[in-house]
C-alpha cells in the first residue's frame, strides 16, 4: 500500500509540475526533434579521446533520462542504441535554458545540443549547450537499484522491462536479427516468400483447437489460423513457385507454459521435387548459418549446457529411440493392444490414446524426449499421428515425417508432402472421426483442399520451424515470454 501511495504522490507532483511548465508557455510533448548522433556512435568515434580532453565537435542528441545527479549538473540520458551522460553547467548554458533543468525528472524524454569531452574521470559526456523537454513524464521509474524485478509487471507492462532492462532490448534486437537472416537465406536459396489467410473457413494443417470468431457481414463462423499448411500447398498445386515460404502468426487455442503461446510465431517452407531428406538438410544449414551470423558461432550455451549446432545433426527414427531408452522394440509390437500392455510396463498411462501411433507418440514424449539435448532429427513417424504425411517407401505404418529437437524440444515437423488426394481424404475422414469422439484437436475434412489436390500437386518437402523457440534458444532465454513482447496473460481480475 505504502508504495502504491507512493508512486501516486509521484504522478500528482509531476503533473503539477507539467501544469507549470504549461503556465510558462513551454510545449512539454514537442512535436519533434532534429538530432544527428546516437549514444553508441559517440562512443565508437570518441573510444581514444583521454580523459580531461575536450572537442570543438558539436552534436544533438535525444533520449530518456535515466539518472539525475549533483543537482542536474550531470545526467544519463538512454536512446536506442545506450546510454551517454550529458554535463549540464551555468556556465555553458544560457540563464533560462539553465533553469529549466529544475523541470526535468527521470523518465523525461529531452533532446539537447553540445560538444564532446571526456572528463577528468574518464567519462565521455556531451558539455550542453541547450536542453528541450520533448515528452514529460508521469509517472518514475522502478528505483534503479532494485530494477524491475517483478515478473508479472515485466511482462504486462514491457515497454518498462524494456526501458530498465538492456538484455532484455538485446533480446528483442537479436529475435528481429534471427528474422532477418532467416529470410534471406531463404531467398538466397531461391525461396519466394508469400501471404495466406489467417481468418480460415477450415481449422487444418496441424492437430489443434482453434480459437473461433463470427463474421458479421457474411454471418459465418472462422478459425483463426492454426497453420498456412493447406494454403502453401495450394500455391504449389498453382505452380507460383517451386519453393515458397511463409513467416506467419498462429493462434491455437491451448494451455500456455514457458514453450507455449496462443499466438505465436512460425516459418512454413515447401520445395518440390524433394523429400524430407532435403528438408533436414535445409533447417540444419539454415539454423547453423543464422547463428553463425548472429552470434558469431554454432556453438551455445543455453541454461548451463553447451549445444553444438554444426550440421551435420543426428537422426533416429522414432522406433530406433524408445528402442534405445527403453529396450522394447516396437517393430514386434505390431498391434494397438500390445504397445498398450508395454506403456503400461513402463508405467506410462495411455487411456487417452486410441491407437498404436498416439501410444508411441505418448511413450516417446515421456522417455525419449528429455534425453534430446543435442540437435536430433527424430524420422519415422508412425502413420496414424501424421494424417498429412507420405507413407514411408519402406513401411504402409509410417511416415515419411521428422521432427527436430533440442534441448528436449520439438523445434521443427517436416514431411514428405502427401499428395495423393484418396489418401489425404481417408485421412482426414479418420481425423473427423476422432474430432466426432471428442478430440478437439483432430482436423477437418477441408473439401477444397482436396480438389487442389486432384488437380496435381508436385512431390514436395515441406518444414514448420517454431521461430519463438529458436529465439529462445539463440538468446539463452529460459521462457517463451521472454521472447515475445507481449505475451498472453491471465485478466490480472
Amino acid at each position: 500500500m505504502e508504495d502504491i501511495e507512493n508512486l501516486d504522490h509521484v504522478r500528482k507532483t509531476r503533473i503539477q509540475k507539467l501544469t507549470d511548465i504549461v503556465d510558462k508557455g513551454i510545449n512539454p510533448f514537442k512535436y519533434s526533434f532534429e538530432k544527428n548522433a546516437n549514444a553508441k556512435m559517440l562512443h565508437e568515434k570518441y573510444t581514444n579521446l583521454e580523459a580531461g580532453a575536450e572537442t570543438e565537435d558539436w552534436y544533438a542528441v535525444a533520449g530518456r533520462i535515466t539518472a539525475i545527479r549533483n543537482s542536474g549538473m550531470f545526467m544519463d540520458i538512454q536512446d536506442d542504441s545506450g546510454k551517454i551522460q550529458l554535463f549540464c553547467h551555468k556556465e555553458n548554458m544560457g540563464v533560462d535554458e539553465f533553469k529549466q533543468l529544475k523541470m526535468l525528472d527521470i523518465g523525461d524524454i529531452i533532446g539537447c545540443w553540445g560538444s564532446i569531452r571526456r572528463t577528468p574521470r574518464g567519462e565521455l559526456s556531451l558539455k550542453v549547450k541547450d536542453v528541450k523537454l520533448l515528452t514529460k513524464s508521469l509517472r518514475a521509474l522502478p528505483e534503479k537499484f532494485h530494477g524491475l524485478t517483478d515478473v508479472e509487471t515485466r511482462y504486462r507492462q514491457r515497454y518498462i522491462d524494456l526501458i530498465m532492462n538492456e538484455k532484455v532490448r538485446n533480446t528483442f534486437k537479436i529475435r528481429s536479427q534471427i528474422i532477418t537472416k532467416i529470410r534471406e537465406y531463404l531467398v538466397n536459396q531461391g525461396f519466394l516468400e508469400v501471404e495466406t489467410p489467417m481468418l480460415h473457413m477450415k481449422a487444418s494443417g496441424a492437430n489443434a483447437r482453434p480459437f473461433m470468431t463470427h463474421h458479421n457481414a457474411l454471418d459465418m463462423d472462422l478459425a483463426l489460423r492454426i497453420a498456412p499448411e493447406l494454403h502453401l500447398k495450394r500455391l504449389l498445386v498453382g505452380g507460383l513457385s517451386e519453393k515458397i515460404f511463409e513467416l506467419n502468426r498462429n493462434f491455437r487455442n491451448e494451455g500456455i507454459d514457458t514453450r507455449h503461446n496462443p499466438e505465436f510465431t512460425m516459418i512454413e517452407m515447401y520445395q518440390a521435387y524433394v523429400d524430407y531428406n532435403e528438408m533436414m538438410a535445409l533447417i540444419e544449414n539454415m539454423i547453423s548459418s543464422v547463428a553463425l551470423d548472429v552470434l558469431g558461432t554454432t556453438k551455445i550455451t543455453y541454461c548451463g549446457k553447451e549445444l553444438d549446432l554444426t550440421p551435420p545433426w543426428d537422426r533416429k527414427t522414432m522406433i530406433g529411440a524408445i528402442s534405445e531408452f527403453t529396450g522394447i522394440d516396437f517393430t514386434s509390437v505390431v498391434s494397438y493392444e500390445e504397445a498398450v500392455e508395454k506403456a503400461h510396463e513402463l508405467g506410462i498411462e495411455v487411456e487417452e490414446c486410441d491407437n498404436w501411433g498416439k501410444v508411441l507418440e505418448k511413450i516417446f514424449e515421456e522417455k525419449v524426449e528429455p534425453h534430446l539435448i543435442q540437435p536430433t532429427h527424430i524420422i519415422d513417424y508412425p502413420r496414424d499421428i501424421s494424417p498429412l504425411a507420405k507413407v514411408h517407401r519402406d513401411n504402409p505404418r509410417l511416415t515419411e515425417r521428422f521432427e527436430t529437437r533440442i534441448n528436449g524440444w520439438e523445434i521443427c515437423n517436416a514431411f514428405s508432402e502427401l499428395t495423393d488426394p484418396i489418401d489425404q481424404r481417408n485421412r482426414f475422414e479418420a481425423q473427423a472421426k476422432a474430432k466426432a469422439a471428442g478430440d478437439e484437436e483432430s482436423m477437418d475434412i477441408d473439401e477444397d483442399f482436396i480438389t487442389a489436390l486432384e488437380y496435381g500437386m508436385p512431390p514436395a518437402g515441406g518444414m514448420g520451424i517454431g521461430i519463438d523457440r529458436i529465439v529462445m534458444l539463440l538468446t539463452d532465454s529460459p521462457t517463451i515470454r521472454d521472447v515475445i513482447a507481449f505475451p498472453t496473460m491471465r485478466n490480472k481480475q
